[in-house]
């Protein structure tokens, strides 16, 4: 497949800090790219330089092989993490001025439908719901119909519900064959979207590849889970590793049949055991480490 957008080398340096220290990525068009790190990583410097809203420090950033220019502008959609409307406007005049910003559009009624907008489309956008607001403002990163486009955390404080429905039109615009480019700090929604996944911290990537690719490369075990209440203190010697949580103990064994021979050896309630394969919250703590980020 096509790379849609790419980076080499790029770095961005603030006041003495490498906030960014040698990226390169390859986006490949049709396909949803996952940009995950903790805060303080680089994630949003790097998101802004590939939005072409900050300037690298050095190292190139290239769409369809050619500078971010006037045709980058044209083709690609963003949906910031925060973004401030117009009071008093509704959602149709709001679509209707971004409009006006680029040549080409989509009709408004497939616009509207793509992200069901009916409901409130006529609305203040003061009186719009977390979730009704978040699709407005995919709408209008979809207005000019993009070949690329951002989202920057864009289900932040919605509801499980609310975050499902827009899960789903994610998908849509997957299935027209849009390039994506996310970026979350909810492992499950970089697992249910994402095709490829880069993990960056200190400014470098460090981790890279689909989902189930980097899930297979990093564990060989799974997670057996326990009420901590039900975990003795202090713990008893097992063959495996044990992570004492603040609710529950997380005990990582490569071997399920012997670790609950020994956890019944050891005369511990198996009654609220709960046993999962690995995910990307697992991964990501593994290699970005446990500690509070600011």
């Amino acid at each position: 497949m096509a790379v849609l957008l790419e980076t080499r080398n790029l770095i961005k340096h603030f006041h003495g800090v490498q906030a960014v220290n040698g990226i390169d990525l390859a986006i490949t068009a049709g396909r949803c790219f996952g940009l995950l790190g903790p805060n303080g990583a680089g994630k949003t410097t790097t998101v802004e330089m590939l939005e072409g809203i900050r300037q690298p420090t050095s190292g190139d950033i290239r769409y369809r092989g050619e500078p971010l220019g006037p045709r980058f502008r044209q083709e690609v959609g963003i949906m910031f993490q925060s973004t401030a409307l117009q009071d008093h406007v509704t959602g149709r005049e709001n679509l209707r001025m971004f409009g006006h910003f680029y040549h080409r559009t989509l009709p408004a009624a497939e616009l509207i439908a793509a992200c069901a907008l009916g409901e409130f489309l006529d609305r203040d956008t003061r009186k719009l719901s977390g979730g009704q607001r978040q699709r407005l403002l995919l709408a209008i990163a979809l207005v000019n119909d993009p070949e690329l486009i951002f989202l920057d955390e864009p289900t932040t404080g919605l509801d499980p519900q609310a975050r499902r429905n827009f899960w789903e039109l994610i998908h849509r615009i997957k299935a027209r064959g849009k390039t994506i480019l996310l970026t979350t700090h909810y492992m499950e929604e970089a697992y249910q979207l994402c095709d490829e996944i880069a993990i960056m911290d200190h400014g470098r990537i460090i981790a890279q590849g689909t989902p189930r690719e980097l899930l297979a490369s990093h564990f060989d075990d799974v997670v057996l889970q326990l009420p901590l209440e039900d975990f003795p203190d202090p713990a008893p010697v097992l063959p495996m590793t044990v992570i004492r949580g603040r609710d529950t103990v997380e005990l990582l064994s490569h071997d399920v049949n012997s670790a609950i021979q020994a956890l019944l050896a050891q005369d511990i309630s198996l009654a609220r055991l709960l046993i999962r394969p690995r995910t990307l919250e697992d991964l990501f703590l593994e290699l970005t480490g446990r500690d509070l980020r600011s």
